[in-house]
């Protein structure tokens, strides 16, 4: 027998699948994995070894953590 708290979290659960599935939508990674990120850095001068951890994490990354940073302040400014 379920609760009010178990369909509330089932239902926050649902939400969230939907919110990041939007997500990789709009950011262009929906169905991409690991395999589809480039192993070493694609910034220009980096040619640094993306992690296995960080593909995973983040499917479809081209940069390293360093030169992902430097981009992303670069396009805030």
């Amino acid at each position: 027998m379920t609760d009010d708290v178990d369909r509330a979290q089932a239902h926050e659960t649902e939400l969230l699948a939907d919110a990041l599935r939007d997500h990789h939508r709009r950011a262009g990674l929906a169905g991409k994995t690991a395999a589809d990120s480039a192993a070493v850095c694609q910034a220009s001068g980096c040619g640094e070894t993306i992690p296995e951890t960080r593909r995973q994490a983040a499917p479809g990354c081209r940069f390293c953590v360093a030169c992902q940073t430097r981009q992303e302040r670069k396009t805030r400014q």
